[in-house]
């Protein structure tokens, strides 16, 4: 509901929102390509400067559901501009970094500002027009996984014309302006979570969340029967199942295990999980296959931005899909286009493991599963909003975020371990490394379109609904969210 004037300005909210997500996007995975730059400008090791990636990614980590819920029960907008502002800070630290532990405490505090999605979507759900909720809440979704291709493609560019340093610049500038412009422009939520932020609970999430993610990213260089990551994994399954308990006896839960429990949330996550596994593999992994040099066998001998460009379709088409996979979610239903979506990143990484020795085989694998990605992240953004009350739609989906990140870091930590089973003496991959790690994410989009099919079918005319918050009611012996008299939950054909 918009009652007021100050309400009706729903477009220029959108925009602003778009600023900050397309920024927090990019610093995923601008600093890739550049590694071995910043290297060699901080005169560190090739081990110690994966840091600059892992501390974002663990800070990211911790950081989007708790922000998510700070959301729900202090206001949208006033943590939307925290976030924001965290950024800054963070790409500022980064970009004038002396050494590398201050671009790593930099990337920490960037971090933060991975609450910036949940937020956005709650915000989205709270001042859109109930027909419009769908398509914005995919757009954003559909930007907020394009950043992370046309961080690749960037890369090169900006680090040839300006210096690494500009890799944070560029995006600090971005989320100053849309900081402002959010304290302006958008406005604070109407309805608020009761209760308070179980802090107990949230040093319990980040530790398990911290254990794991530290296991999987050193597990394809340390081994995973090492005894240091099958303590981390062991330390992480103790202090995940405290959480769970602890969380469940909680009487204001940080993540309430009940709306995790049900079939749409749960399924939609672990899809999210295997979306992970192949994006961030796939992105993180063909750059390197394109740029091996012809006289291995196979490869282009591409450099860091050519390489960029061969990947840009990916990038491009997963917006534009984003521009109609809510209209195509309100037609067909969010579940059938995401199973579509599963299909279709199917074909692409297979034909990437099968058919990759000319450029334009390359092209067309990167365009099919900028599709398929495309309409997937999309539609279980939908999903994920419109199966939760309000009042859980911050940290419903900065879990769902959260689980895609996860997923990203085993991805990368299983197509590392894959690809380097087949290097030869040389230390080059063989081809058959990376032909076996696009099959494994191949077979992770398989398992994906199959979770996808657990998932119960939202009503269509329900999606981005505004109308009475749902209530929980018996059907068929399980849990159905019922929304002003209409079923979300499994839709009659």
């Amino acid at each position: 509901m918009m009652p007021s004037s100050t309400r009706t300005h729903y477009r220029a909210t959108f925009a602003v929102l778009a600023v900050g997500v397309a920024a927090f996007a990019l610093l995923q995975s601008l600093v890739m390509p550049a590694l071995p730059t910043i290297r060699e400008a901080l005169d560190t090791s090739q081990s110690n400067v994966t840091w600059v990636l892992t501390a974002y990614l663990l800070s990211a980590s911790i950081f989007t559901p708790i922000m998510g819920r700070l959301g729900d029960v202090k206001g949208k907008k006033r943590m939307f501009v925290v976030a924001l502002v965290a950024l800054a800070v963070g790409s500022l630290l980064a970009a004038v970094a002396p050494s590398l532990a201050v671009m790593i405490i930099g990337r920490v505090v960037q971090g933060i500002g991975g609450g910036v999605l949940p937020l956005a979507f709650g915000i989205i759900r709270d001042e859109y027009p109930a027909a419009e909720v769908g398509g914005a809440v995919g757009l954003i979704a559909a930007l907020s996984a394009m950043g992370a291709g046309f961080g690749i493609v960037l890369a090169g560019p900006i680090v040839s014309t300006f210096g690494y340093e500009w890799l944070f610049w560029f995006p600090m500038i971005m989320v100053i302006l849309a900081a402002a412009a959010a304290q302006v422009l958008v406005p604070e939520s109407d309805e608020l979570a009761p209760g308070r932020i179980n802090w107990g609970a949230a040093a319990l999430l980040s530790g398990w969340l911290v254990a794991l993610l530290i296991a999987v990213s050193q597990a394809s260089s340390r081994g995973w029967g090492s005894v240091p990551i099958l303590s981390l994994l062991g330390l992480a399954i103790v202090l995940g199942s405290v959480w769970v308990l602890v969380e469940r006896r909680s009487a204001h839960p940080l993540v309430d295990m009940k709306m995790m429990a049900s079939r749409s949330v749960w399924a939609t996550n672990m899809v999210a999980l295997l979306f992970g596994v192949a994006m961030y593999a796939m992105l993180g992994f063909l750059p390197a296959f394109l740029q091996t040099p012809v006289s291995a066998g196979y490869g282009f001998g591409a450099s860091v931005t050519e390489s960029g460009v061969m990947l840009l379709p990916n990038a491009v088409l997963m917006f534009l899909v984003g521009l109609v996979a809510g209209r195509l979610a309100q037609r067909f239903g969010s579940r059938n286009v995401l199973v579509v979506g599963t299909g279709i990143s199917f074909v692409g990484l297979l034909l990437l493991a099968l058919a990759h020795d000319h450029a334009w085989e390359i092209y067309s694998a990167t365009a099919l599963t900028g599709i398929g990605f495309g309409l997937a992240f999309s539609s279980m953004s939908n999903i994920i909003v419109n199966s939760v009350r309000r009042d859980q739609t911050g940290v419903a989906s900065g879990m769902n975020a959260n689980i895609r990140t996860i997923g990203g870091s085993i991805g990368a930590a299983v197509m590392a371990s894959v690809v380097a089973a087949g290097a030869g003496e040389s230390g080059t991959p063989a081809e058959s490394g990376y032909t076996n790690g696009f099959l494994v994410l191949a077979g992770a989009m398989l398992l994906a379109g199959a979770l996808g099919l657990v998932i119960p079918r939202i009503a269509r005319h329900t999606v981005g609904s505004h109308r009475e918050e749902p209530e929980v009611q018996l059907r068929h012996g399980e849990l159905a969210m019922v929304a002003g008299g209409t079923v979300v939950g499994d839709e009659s054909e």
